[in-house]
């Protein structure tokens, strides 16, 4: 912090914290806290303290992330070289349709809670941010409770085929070529999102790297939300057994996702 300001993501962080606390305490013991009780210290995602703590629950073999890596720089180039051309041409339809510059990068919690910036093609319009403007009072409080929301109108045409097929996430491997992001991993979110785990959980999904895909993504995304918790359940049981098995399966099945007919991008 720069002149004793908290910036956006210091807020979230704070209020994601007294959130889960308050949540979790028991009746009455807020009231508590008022009357002159000392509050239990939680380390926010990113402080030195949480890095130490994140980092002390990564228990998978080095031989495991040795492999991990070389696959996610050998892909992921292969991926870039590959992708270059077809996505240059990509983008000039995608300036064309959004109005809009056609890749951008959105502050997301990176391992141990770090920041990164996580590249995407625009899918939607380039004013989105104004969601006042397009999204109705019960589309805003999901856009805030999920970051999705259910036939969103600021999806342009281009951008729904992108986002079915999950083509939109290909910048992404420049991320894991310079190793803010794996091939596999639990999804990368906002610090607002983190506050949908307990400060625990934040220390165990943010123990492992985060991933372009994964259990949650290659499975049912659109029914296992924050709201019903089973979108915590897929996170947290990735990040605790992380393999070569779970990355392999997560991996072929993001195929079937992308351009089976059970399509679930949106």
């Amino acid at each position: 912090m720069m002149g004793g300001s908290l910036g956006d993501r210091d807020v979230s962080l704070i209020l994601a914290a007294k959130e889960v606390t308050e949540s979790d305490a028991p009746v009455g013991a807020t009231a508590g806290v008022c009357a002159g009780a000392v509050a239990v210290p939680v380390s926010l995602p990113g402080s030195p303290e949480f890095v130490a703590e994140s980092r002390a629950l990564d228990t998978r073999p080095l031989g495991y992330r040795f492999v991990k890596r070389t696959f996610d720089i050998v892909f992921s180039a292969c991926v870039c070289a590959v992708g270059f051309i077809p996505g240059a041409v990509l983008c000039a339809f995608i300036a064309a349709d959004t109005k809009g510059a056609p890749i951008y990068a959105h502050e997301r919690a990176g391992r141990f809670g770090r920041p990164i910036h996580v590249l995407k093609f625009r899918s939607m319009v380039a004013d989105a941010n104004d969601v006042e403007k397009y999204l109705t009072p019960e589309q805003i409080e999901e856009w805030h409770r999920e970051r999705k929301v259910t036939d969103d109108p600021r999806i342009t045409k281009l951008g729904r085929v992108l986002r079915k097929t999950s083509l939109d996430e290909i910048p992404q491997f420049i991320n894991v070529l310079v190793g803010q992001l794996s091939v596999v991993g639990p999804r990368a979110i906002t610090y607002e999102e983190l506050g949908n785990f307990t400060p625990e959980q934040q220390r165990v999904v943010l123990s492992v790297p985060q991933g372009i895909t994964g259990a949650w993504q290659s499975g049912p995304r659109n029914l296992a939300t924050f709201d019903n918790g089973l979108r915590q359940e897929f996170e947290l049981a990735y990040a605790r057994g992380a393999n070569l098995k779970t990355d392999w399966q997560v991996f072929f099945k993001t195929f079937s996702v992308m351009f089976g007919k059970q399509k679930t991008g949106r």
